[in-house]
This record gives C-alpha cells, sequence and structure tokens, in this order.
C-alpha cells in the first residue's frame, strides 16, 4: 500500500510540475520533498489517482491531440518542455552568431523568447499545436516580449527556410531523418543547425554541448554540403570501379 501510495503521489506530482512549471527554473525537487512530508490516507490516494487519470486526459485533449490529428505517425512529437539546462547548451552553440532565429516545432516558445533576450532578432517559433502556440504567447506576454517575438501556427515542412541563418531544432529522430533534406535543399551556407535531445542521424556536427539528454549538437550547412558531396563522389568512384571491373570480366 505504501508503495501504491509513492508511485500515484509522484505521477501527480509530476504531472503538476509539467503543466505548471511554465517558464521557471525550479525544477521538480520541491516538489519531491513535499512528497516526503505528507500523509495520505486510502480516500486520498482515491482522489489523486482519480484527479490524475483526468489530468492526463485533459491534457491529452487540450494540448497533445490537436497537434497530432493531421500528423502522421511517423511525424508526430510528443510536447516535452526543454529544460533550462538545454536552453543553457543551446544557446552557447549559438554564441557569436548575429541576425534572426528560427524554431522548428516550438513548443511553449521558450527557446524562442530566449534567443530573444540574447539578441537574436526576429526570433521566430514554427509550432502546428494551436494550444501550444496560445501557451507560448502567453510566455512571452508575461516576460513581457510578446511584440518582440513570433509564435506562428504552420506545419513546418511548409515553411520557407532560403533566408535562415540560425535555425533550432528539438524533434523525434524519426523526424530528423526526414528534416535533412529540407535544410539541405533550402538553407544557405552559412547557415547553423542546432539539435536539441536527438542528434540528426546522419550529419556530421561541428560542435557537442553538454551531457546526456541535455545535449545539443551545432551542425554547419557549408561544412555539411562538402561532406555529403565528398560522400557522394567517393559513392560515384566505387560504382565506377565495379562497373570497370565488371565490363573486364
Amino acid at each position: 500500500m505504501c508503495v501504491l501510495v509513492y508511485s500515484v503521489k509522484l505521477d501527480l506530482l509530476t504531472l503538476h510540475y509539467t503543466l505548471h512549471a511554465g517558464m521557471d527554473d525550479d525544477g521538480p525537487e520541491e516538489a519531491f520533498a513535499a512528497l516526503k512530508t505528507e500523509h495520505l490516507g486510502v480516500w486520498g490516494v482515491a482522489q489523486i489517482a482519480a484527479g490524475t487519470g483526468l489530468a492526463v486526459y485533459a491534457m491529452w485533449v487540450g494540448i497533445l491531440q490537436p497537434g497530432f490529428r493531421k500528423v502522421p505517425l511517423k511525424l508526430q512529437v510528443p510536447y516535452i518542455p526543454a529544460s533550462k539546462a538545454q536552453v543553457d547548451n543551446v544557446m552557447t552553440l549559438l554564441r557569436g552568431r548575429k541576425g534572426g532565429l528560427v524554431d522548428l516545432g516550438s513548443g511553449d516558445g521558450r527557446i524562442v523568447l530566449e534567443a530573444h533576450r540574447k539578441g537574436f532578432t526576429p526570433a521566430v517559433g514554427y509550432e502546428l499545436n494551436p494550444w501550444l502556440v496560445r501557451l507560448a504567447r502567453f510566455h512571452a506576454w508575461r516576460a513581457g516580449h510578446h511584440e518582440k517575438v513570433s509564435y506562428r501556427r504552420e506545419d513546418l515542412w511548409k515553411v520557407d527556410l532560403t533566408e535562415c541563418k540560425n535555425i533550432t531544432v528539438f524533434l523525434a529522430p524519426s523526424v530528423l531523418s526526414l528534416l535533412q533534406q529540407k535544410l539541405q535543399a533550402e538553407l544557405p551556407d552559412d547557415a547553423l543547425v542546432i539539435a536539441g535531445r536527438f542528434p540528426f542521424p546522419d550529419w556530421k556536427p561541428c560542435r557537442i554541448e553538454g551531457h546526456g539528454v541535455d545535449r545539443a549538437w551545432a551542425y554547419n550547412m557549408q561544412t555539411q554540403r562538402q561532406h555529403i558531396f565528398k560522400k557522394n563522389d567517393t559513392l560515384k568512384d566505387s560504382i565506377s570501379e565495379l562497373t570497370r571491373e565488371k565490363g573486364s570480366t
């Protein structure tokens, strides 16, 4: 019974932190500290279990599901807010860069907001989920920057990136493998792409910042294209060699 009480309380506190943490820097440690001091009876456990179930359902219907309805399964990315360490690592990799910044799949907008604070103008986030767009705008309004940043409800696959120099993404590996092609086709050579949480599967980073789930990878587009061209040339040479060997036999 004690294990059940602890598990249910932990689930509720974790969910509460996810829904209400917002842009604050405080972690869940305070909630876990409270967990050790509180005592719940059987009725309290029942209330928490029911409340947790309703909260999870409300979060799915109100926040997550609207962004998934018309998106293929392999392109669906669950909303997981970036941690402060992840945001800091992204900003470290962007240090020394200027101009505008675009965040693809901007979620609650914290990357865009921090980029604006670091001097990137314009700072724009593209997000398909309407509830997350509203949440991002609320965070910007609360921080006093709602007129200086932009959050747009738009499909990232339809965004024109030909003029973008600084790109950030926090997306799933299945999406990154497809996004590579769009970025390679549209971005200028002097563009820098930052991936958080997961790296691009076929790209070679020029810099890496952080450790574990907080790690971020930086990719220089000019270097990336040179690497791809070299790889293609090697492949062509191998095919030509095989063709010559077949012809001589």
